[in-house]
C-alpha cells in the first residue's frame, strides 16, 4: 500500500514508522534486520522521513505520577478575538509550560487546552498568573480528569 499525499510513503516507510513508533530506541541495525534490508538503506530512509517532517521528534514518555503531576485537566476557552488576535492567544497558551496541548476548536468554545500539574491549587495558580495575562479571553470551563483509562500518542499505521 502506498499512501498518496504530500509525504508519499511506501510499504517500507510504513514498516519503519511502525517499528519506530513501538520503540524509538531501536537501532538502525535492528531495523535493517527486521526488514531484511541493509543498515545504510534504513539510515537513508529514516533521514528522509525526518527531512520530510514525517518523523517529527523522538521522545521519552514519563509517568506523570513520578513527578507528582497527578492532576490532569481540560480547559475550554472562549475568546473575543478580532483579526490578528488569535496569534497573541495561541502564543500565550503555548508559552505556559504545564500546557501540553492547545487545539483551536469549532463550537461554542474557541480553544481546548490540556494541562497537567500537581493539584487543584497549582492549577488555580497557573490560571491566575498565566491565563489572566492572555488578552481577549472571555471565559474558561475546566474539566478535571478523575481517571485516565487510555492515553496514547501512537497513530494507526496502515497495514503493510
Amino acid at each position: 500500500m502506498i499512501l498518496e499525499n504530500e509525504f508519499s510513503l511506501d510499504k517500507i516507510d510504513l514498516q519503519i514508522l511502525s517499528l519506530l513508533q513501538d520503540n524509538a530506541r531501536i537501532s538502525n541495525a535492528d531495523l535493517a534486520r527486521e526488514l531484511g534490508m541493509a543498515p545504510s538503506g534504513i539510515l537513508e530512509r529514516v533521514k528522509k522521513l525526518e527531512q520530510k517532517n514525517v518523523i517529527q521528534q523522538y521522545t521519552t514518555r514519563i509517568n506523570p505520577a513520578a513527578l507528582e503531576q497527578k492532576l490532569l485537566a481540560f480547559i475550554f476557552i472562549k475568546v473575543n478575538a478580532g483579526p490578528g488576535g488569535d496569534m497573541k492567544i495561541t502564543e500565550g497558551l503555548t508559552g505556559i509550560p504545564q500546557v501540553q496541548e492547545v487545539h483551536h476548536i469549532a463550537g461554542d468554545d474557541c480553544y481546548l487546552v490540556k494541562i497537567r500539574t500537581y493539584d487543584s491549587a497549582s492549577l488555580m495558580e497557573i490560571m491566575r498568573t498565566h491565563f489572566s495575562q492572555i488578552p481577549n479571553m472571555l471565559s474558561t470551563r475546566t474539566t478535571i480528569v478523575l481517571e485516565t483509562v487510555k492515553e496514547q500518542q501512537q497513530l494507526v499505521i496502515p497495514e503493510k
